[in-house]
């Protein structure tokens, strides 16, 4: 019944806001990790060719010139929020929208009457298992949109029928599992197995190089994952008929909350990046291996509210073994004791050999946290504060909401 309502309502927002995903070449973007990063980084490549786009993520939403952080605490809007987006990039010109589509926006249907042209997917790893119950539930969700792109009408717009276009990670396991489903075009990017778009000679020394087609990249971005997510996004962007030798020549940048570097002339480093999970916390320690540093001081915390307990006392052991300090706080409690939370953390940063009110400290009040990590800080160390990114608010009890911004929080104490 539950189902059913929800669909209903996706029904009803669509011809209310008269199916203005009908009007756009419209760009999914799914997986675990690095979905907010591909969004921007698609988007960034085709205004780099001249084009209009419209972006809604976790970080952002963007109608053509118009963008503004996302302060929703939910990476897809409802229903006819959604549909009303899609309809203000139709008016504003826009050509493309690059939609951030989670798994449990999936379940509620609010990606049903989005008509698709491409969906982009990352990459697979156990999250949101409570919430779904259980992984192949997690996983079917994410193929559930594969399903919709598949089934949907193709578009006849600007002159030419739109294909359906699938770019999937040969690297990852999911990838076997998508070729089921019969797109126009099924493209694949990687860069450890061959792929269509293969990156070659990569190097990730405080910064990453690489190359695809005899075409150099190289940006400012740390690790690995950042290769994928440029690959993913150039994929996407040639797949719709832009060339890859104009494409190179675009220069990328940041994503507000994603390895965002925070300086007010201090002699540290201060880092704010997402990384809620242990797979996303480890590709950003990988990462930050070849950056130069002194000491490490982590500031983290884990989700309440449905997210998976399993993970806090894992985020709190990678913790304990890889930073030189680590700080315990809250981040987003929901209805679950945030205390409790902690204790789980701070327990897997002691089993890593931390001792408390040594190298460990447990401060609830994240602001006070971040203030004791900056007052730690000496000469060319680092402090790296994952778990909420560019996020806008801590979410509480009964659905409070708390006004907070990691970035804004650093750059007041310094």
């Amino acid at each position: 019944m539950l189902s059913l309502y929800h669909l209903m309502l996706a029904e009803l927002a669509a011809f209310y806001y008269k199916n203005p995903s009908e009007k756009l070449i419209v760009i999914g973007v799914t997986g675990t990790n690095g979905k907010t990063t591909t969004v921007n980084f698609i988007s960034q490549y085709l205004e780099c060719q001249g084009e209009k786009t419209g972006i809604a993520s976790t970080v952002n939403f963007k109608v053509a010139d118009k963008e503004w952080l996302n302060d929703k605490k939910m990476t897809m809007l409802g229903r006819f929020q959604t549909q009303r987006l899609l309809r203000d990039m139709v008016k504003a010109g826009c050509k493309y929208a690059i939609i951030e589509t989670s798994s449990q926006g999936i379940e509620q249907f609010r990606h049903i009457s989005i008509n698709y042209d491409l969906v982009v997917f990352t990459n697979l790893s156990p999250e949101h298992i409570e919430a779904h119950g259980g992984f192949v539930n997690y996983r079917d969700a994410k193929e559930r949109l594969f399903t919709h792109l598949t089934k949907m009408k193709k578009k006849n717009l600007f002159g030419k029928l739109v294909d359906k276009i699938i770019v999937s990670n040969i690297d990852d396991e999911e990838n076997e599992r998508l070729k089921k489903f019969k797109a126009d075009k099924f493209a694949t990017y990687g860069a450890d197995k061959i792929a269509n778009y293969q990156a070659k000679n990569i190097s990730l020394d405080e910064g990453l190089y690489f190359e695809i087609k005899n075409q150099k990249i190289k940006t400012n971005f740390l690790g690995k994952f950042n290769v994928y997510n440029i690959l993913a996004s150039l994929a996407a962007v040639n797949q719709l008929g832009f060339g890859l030798q104009e494409l190179a020549s675009c220069q990328l940048k940041g994503v507000s909350g994603r390895q965002e570097w925070i300086e007010q002339g201090q002699d540290f480093k201060v880092m704010v990046d997402y990384a809620p999970e242990p797979t996303s916390l480890n590709l950003l320690y990988k990462a930050l291996d070849n950056f130069s540093k002194n000491r490490l001081i982590h500031v983290l915390g884990s989700c309440g509210g449905g997210r998976d307990k399993a993970r806090q006392p894992i985020l709190g052991q990678m913790a304990g073994k890889v930073a030189d300090i680590v700080i315990v706080s809250n981040e987003d409690p929901y209805d679950d004791d945030p205390i409790e939370i902690m204790s789980n953390v701070a327990k897997g940063a002691k089993d890593a050999g931390k001792i408390e009110g040594k190298n460990l400290f447990k401060i609830e009040n994240r602001k006070e946290a971040i203030k004791k990590a900056l007052e730690l800080a000496q000469k060319d160390d680092l402090v790296l504060i994952t778990g909420k990114g560019a996020e806008q608010y801590i979410c509480g009890p009964n659905g409070k909401k708390i006004p907070h911004d990691d970035r804004k929080v650093v750059e007041d104490f310094l």
